[in-house]
């Protein structure tokens, strides 16, 4: 029976979660303080962790659109520029062979803004155009993912993510500066977005020892940390209570 426990917990375990010598040390051994296996422990679940919740992180955010049937509030340069650097951050790590613990939010993230960026689109009236830019985006990413790019030319990608994720940012934050509101902008999301960049800095310094990707994740907090500011500022000033006033 010990024996057969062993073994569940290890296909449960290795390698979603520890490398073989750390289940020993850990499960075998009852080394229970064992610093490094615990914090490749602690990196892994919180990675894991990061992407399932990435699932759901901008559902909120469409949601709060589609029954708005708005997109006020967003800035869509905004919104591009963010996906400019989860696309690159996706395609870096795949070109580097990265866990998917430490960068698989990326992807859904990136997905989730696809969307929002088609809804921004079409709400303003420009459906076909909203069309047009999924098409150009998926050409974009295979062809990123593709033999034919250099490794360079990502490795730049990825460089470009800090002046991206900045620019981004202050473009929505002057958006709501200027509004005196946040519109539709979802505060669920915008928490969860700050609570996962500032949690990424362990994790890819963690799984990845990359640098660069560290860099752009405290950058992304910092950024992030702006617009939390700005949703807890403005959390009681709504869209109509401007108009009033201007009015």
């Amino acid at each position: 029976m010990a024996a057969a426990a062993d073994g569940a917990l290890r296909r449960l375990l290795v390698p979603i979660l520890l490398p073989e010598e750390c289940y020993d040390q850990l499960f075998i051994q009852w080394d229970l303080l064992h610093v490094p296996c615990l914090k490749i422990l602690l990196s892994k679940g919180l990675g894991l962790g990061i992407v399932a919740g990435s699932l759901l992180v901008k559902l909120p955010q469409i949601f709060k659109i589609l029954r708005a049937k708005s997109a006020e509030g967003l800035s869509f340069q905004s919104v591009m520029l963010e996906l400019v650097a989860l696309t690159g951050t996706v395609v870096y790590s795949i070109t580097n062979n990265f866990p998917f613990s430490s960068w698989g939010e990326a992807l859904f993230l990136a997905l989730q803004t696809v969307t929002i960026c088609f809804l921004i689109t079409h709400y303003r009236g420009e459906t076909v155009r909203g069309v047009a830019f999924l098409a150009c985006y998926a050409l974009i990413l295979l062809v990123l993912l593709s033999p034919l790019t250099p490794l360079a030319v990502v490795t730049l990608l990825q460089a470009s993510n800090v002046p991206a994720v900045v620019a981004g940012k202050l473009l929505q934050a002057a958006t709501n500066y200027r509004n005196g509101h946040t519109g539709q902008l979802s505060a669920i999301t915008v928490f969860l977005l700050f609570g996962g960049s500032l949690t990424r800095i362990f994790t890819s310094i963690q799984e990845t020892g990359d640098l660069l990707m560290a860099g752009t994740f405290v950058v992304s907090s910092l950024c992030n940390g702006l617009i939390t500011a700005q949703v807890l500022f403005y959390w009681s000033a709504q869209p109509s209570q401007k108009l009033k006033k201007e009015q």
